[in-house]
């Protein structure tokens, strides 16, 4: 099977606790635009396994033909982990209400997909796949691609923006960059570990996983966006904020916006965080924006 090949589609019915949060959260128009997306269950192929993910579809809108498109990768680990139709919604579903389509896959081994969970090994393929995947549609402009990832689901972007140039915007929030650097009882680095094999080098898979390692590999034709709570406890703001460090000594193209005392899924600051990433996505993704300028300039 050609990875990416979509396999099973199912129509799901928008969840009722999705739906009732969103009304009480949303303008009037924007909880119809939300409860006009339509949500599905896919099933596509990714190095020989069945994978399980969501797809969601924005409202129908006769003078589009080609809606611009966006990866989300989840965070989390085990079976709890899983995007399931309320959380799908929720996430996707309400990016899906911005005029985008949206795939978010619950990686091998969790959520009914073939496999055994890994932890930035294989997934990163699972979460790969969807670029053909997106591709394979007819109604997705191929060229107005965007990425977003939450926790090791950021962690995970910045694995795939070493591979590929694609994405016209990524945006991550609470994702970890410097596994490498920091201590062994660390919440994320007690994560990673649990999921390796046997005979693994701990500190060599660390660095595979540490952005900041590798930073000047990450294509230098997406901007990043890069969101963190400064009251994360899970993943410290520290995290982003060397990353962002390493991004301006090599004149990357980024963002930093720390919410403060926000926690790790940014909650109490989702309308704010929200709207930041609307507009990453609207202006290099829908509108196709020039790069930010980089490097020093100016008086």
């Amino acid at each position: 099977m050609t990875d990416g090949t979509l396999l099973g589609v199912e129509t799901v019915q928008l969840p009722l606790r999705a739906l009732s949060m969103a009304k009480r959260a949303l303008t009037a128009h924007d909880y119809r635009m939300f409860e006009a997306v339509s949500l599905h269950h896919i099933t596509y192929a990714s190095a020989g396994y069945r994978i399980n993910g969501w797809l969601a579809l924005p409202p129908s809108n006769e003078s589009v033909s080609h809606y611009p498109a966006i990866i989300f990768n989840r965070g989390g680990a085990g079976v709890r982990s899983a995007l399931t139709d309320e959380s799908a919604m929720s996430i996707i579903g309400y990016y899906a209400s911005w005029g985008y389509v949206c795939v978010a896959s619950n990686y091998r081994g969790i959520g009914g997909s073939e496999g055994t969970e890994e932890w930035g090994g294989g997934d990163v393929d699972d979460a790969m796949a969807c670029i053909p995947l997106l591709d394979s549609l007819d109604y997705v402009d191929k060229d107005r691609l965007g990425m977003v990832g939450g926790s090791r689901g950021g962690m995970m972007a910045f694995m795939m923006l070493a591979r590929t140039n694609r994405f016209r915007a990524a945006i991550t929030f609470g994702a970890p960059t410097m596994i490498n650097a920091i201590s062994h009882s660390a919440y994320i680095r007690k994560t990673m570990v649990k999921h390796l094999p046997s005979n693994s080098v701990e500190q060599l898979e660390a660095e595979k996983r540490s952005v900041v390692v590798w930073a000047d590999t990450l294509s230098r034709t997406t901007p990043l966006l890069i969101l963190h709570g400064t009251g994360d406890r899970r993943v410290p703001a520290e995290h982003s904020i060397t990353l962002a460090a390493e991004l301006q000594r090599l004149h990357h193209p980024y963002k930093l916006i720390l919410y403060d005392n926000a926690d790790h899924v940014l909650a109490g600051r989702r309308a704010e965080s929200n709207a930041d990433i609307r507009w990453w996505l609207d202006h290099y993704v829908i509108d196709k924006s020039h790069l930010p300028r980089t490097g020093l300039h100016g008086a």
